[in-house]
């Protein structure tokens, strides 16, 4: 009787172990049947111990992928040695919900996952215990950092009122893709444009329809140029474009694509029309140009030559 109710004992205290801590466990039979569904697991679930006991896993969790699963628990089974999921590989094992839906910024339960074996007395491997950790405040607090951090790198990037990388950040993968091109020998160019009688605008109609112009402006270039190409805002009313793995003749096909596109247009801006024009200089790569700063000059002379001409044209150094 004393060895019987001692069991008792013991069995109590292992249930209301497993009930109490704040992890999930359940146990599986090398089948992935369901040995053990403690409390965590119930409440989070929402399936009753009586109903998911000796049924498969991946009945009742068709979310975890079985064949990934089995290359997981192989070394468990096989080295007798710990398994372990972090949320930065696969964000959970169980679909949850997150345990704080009102509060929380995210629709599931982050978890961190340890897969343990559990040996017989003679040593083999019988059983899994998969231990379940919430984690999903940690995750959501490093993710938001991280968003956080590539908010403010994007700050840094990019001209605020144009969206194109501003002259710091343009002027550093200038730099960069000059010394590639150095080493490779492909052909480039670099446009240098700006807008046309720029001081009459502001005069006419304000600054803030000349900054609407300038926006205006980005936007046709973006328009005109592909993914690969660096667009960025020099100055007040310049604007700058790397165009990697272009020649001369090439570079003339875009240059005048963005000024023919800006002349085309007819902005409004609170109910007043503003025609503008764009003078556009092309300076194609030569070795000669050891230094970036060099060939950016080159368009700018190139750029002078426009303005000197009449404006609304495209000049080559």
């Amino acid at each position: 009787m004393g060895d019987d109710f001692s069991d008792i004992n013991a069995l109590h205290w292992q249930f209301d172990l497993l009930g109490s801590i704040e992890v999930g466990i359940t146990v599986l039979d090398r089948d992935f049947n369901v040995l053990v569904w403690n409390q965590f697991m119930e409440n989070n679930s929402g399936i009753l111990p009586s109903r998911i006991k000796y049924k498969n896993l991946f009945e009742f969790f068709p979310e975890i992928d079985k064949d990934w699963f089995l290359v997981k628990t192989e070394p468990v089974v096989s080295l007798k040695s710990p398994a372990f999921i972090i949320w930065e590989q696969r964000p959970y094992l169980f679909k949850f919900e997150t345990s704080r839906p009102i509060t929380s910024a995210s629709d599931f339960m982050y978890q961190n996952v340890t897969l343990f074996p559990l040996t017989s007395f003679e040593g083999d491997v019988e059983q899994i215990c998969i231990v379940v950790y919430d984690v999903t405040d940690e995750a959501l607090n490093k993710k938001g950092i991280e968003s956080l951090n590539q908010q403010l790198q994007q700050i840094s990037r990019v001209d605020g009122l144009t969206g194109v990388f501003n002259r710091r950040y343009w002027e550093e993968q200038f730099s960069l893709e000059h010394k590639r091109i150095v080493r490779n020998g492909f052909p480039a160019s670099v446009l240098m444009l700006d807008i046309d009688h720029f001081k009459k605008v502001n005069d006419t109609y304000g600054h803030p329809a000349g900054d609407y112009i300038i926006k205006t402006l980005a936007k046709v270039v973006q328009q005109s140029i592909r993914e690969t190409d660096l667009a960025g805002r020099y100055g007040g009313e310049e604007f700058v474009v790397l165009l990697p793995e272009t020649n001369a003749e090439n570079s003339m096909i875009v240059a005048e694509r963005i000024r023919s596109g800006c002349e085309d247009l007819l902005p409004l801006y609170e109910g007043n029309e503003i025609p503008f024009t764009v003078s556009i200089g092309i300076a194609e790569f030569s070795v000669t140009y050891q230094d970036h700063m060099v060939w950016l000059e080159k368009a700018d002379q190139a750029l002078y030559r426009s303005k000197k001409g009449g404006r609304n044209r495209v000049s080559k150094f």
